[in-house]
């Protein structure tokens, strides 16, 4: 199992980055850089890739509507050579707040997109010329939608790989399916081990069922708050928040993905209870209503022991990649977090 962090939205920039040094000392594998409604994640993800030397750079992530389906390809193309082949491309649908209300662009058709957008990567880092005709995206425009003049071209650059391992964010069961069959790697939010299985496992054995086998085992990637010891407990109280906001106000009622995950999870009543307070206003009380149960199943809080069986329980349910989040706000504790972690999973 591989350990990641992800670099904070806001704030505390060169902070972080030097932390991520010292934790790629004590063996942190990847580093994830999210894009939401801040800074964008690729200028933060070169300056990352100059001031490391092993660690895999990760964009968590890069939505799909605002930038070409070829330049995304390019800009990963361009991030793997600055960090010499170490960077993996992160993308996902990110929802319609963002979307539309901070970009302006039509919120529609995710998967159908996603899948050309990965089929036009691809294309690109093998230096093909570039041909797509796809419901979503025709590459070259047509000549009755433009001037006629496009032609099919190929990236001038070698890059360093002609495969970037693609990572797609995804919780609804036909994008899980999707992102089974296409990507090097998943990642899900909020993850339950114990009742992933229920959730997603059907729509990930139809996915993995149309796999290529070139793509590898599906690396399942997945984000965990952390601190370890004994008088740790009450840290599992800062989560709530996050769980909240997600939950309860990350959309609108009856378009709100993560509030379906936890009902699927089986917590309809606070879900429901969770977003009212939540859009009335009532942020505190929100969090205040986040299930413990809930808030310690996905998060590694508390003992060696505690912190060992929940990692167990993560293995069986097939993650292969941690994303940490620290909540232990010492950077020298961040990378005892990680030596230790390395120790509990020998």
């Amino acid at each position: 199992m591989r350990i990641g962090t992800q670099i904070s939205y806001s704030g505390g920039f060169a902070e972080s980055v030097r932390d991520v040094v010292e934790l790629e000392k004590a063996g942190l594998d990847v580093v994830t850089v999210p894009e939401a409604y801040s800074f964008d994640a690729v200028s933060q993800l070169g300056y990352v890739a100059a001031k490391t030397e092993r660690v895999q750079l990760a964009s968590g992530i890069l939505q799909i509507y605002t930038r070409t389906p070829t330049l995304t390809a390019m800009t990963a193309a361009g991030l793997d050579f600055v960090s010499d082949g170490r960077f993996i491309l992160g993308i996902g649908a990110s929802g319609p707040q963002v979307v539309e209300g901070f970009h302006g662009v039509r919120y529609d058709a995710p998967l159908g997109r996603t899948r050309e957008i990965v089929d036009i990567c691809r294309q690109v880092w093998r230096r093909d010329r570039v041909v797509h005709d796809g419901k979503h995206y025709q590459i070259p425009l047509p000549a009755d939608q433009g001037t006629g003049l496009g032609k099919p071209l190929k990236l001038i650059n070698h890059p360093v790989r002609e495969r970037i391992p693609v990572q797609v964010a995804a919780i609804g069961p036909k994008n899980v399916a999707m992102t089974a069959e296409i990507a090097e790697g998943w990642q899900p939010i909020f993850f339950h081990p114990e009742r992933a299985s229920d959730v997603w496992g059907d729509a990930l054995a139809e996915g993995r069922a149309k796999r290529d086998p070139s793509l590898g085992d599906l690396d399942v990637a997945v984000g965990v708050p952390v601190a370890i010891g004994e008088d740790v407990g009450h840290m599992l109280d800062w989560v709530r928040p996050v769980v909240a906001l997600y939950v309860g106000g990350m959309g609108a009622r009856g378009k709100n993905f993560y509030n379906e995950l936890a009902c699927r999870y089986g917590y309809e009543a606070e879900a429901k209870l969770i977003q009212d307070l939540y859009l009335d206003g009532k942020k505190e009380e929100a969090a205040a209503a986040v299930p413990v149960e809930l808030l310690q199943a996905i998060s590694l809080v508390g003992s060696k022991g505690f912190v060992k069986e929940r990692l167990a329980a993560l293995r069986e349910a097939g993650v292969t990649t941690l994303q940490l989040t620290f909540l232990e706000p010492a950077p020298e504790r961040r990378v005892g977090v990680v030596s230790e972690l390395r120790e509990l999973l020998s």
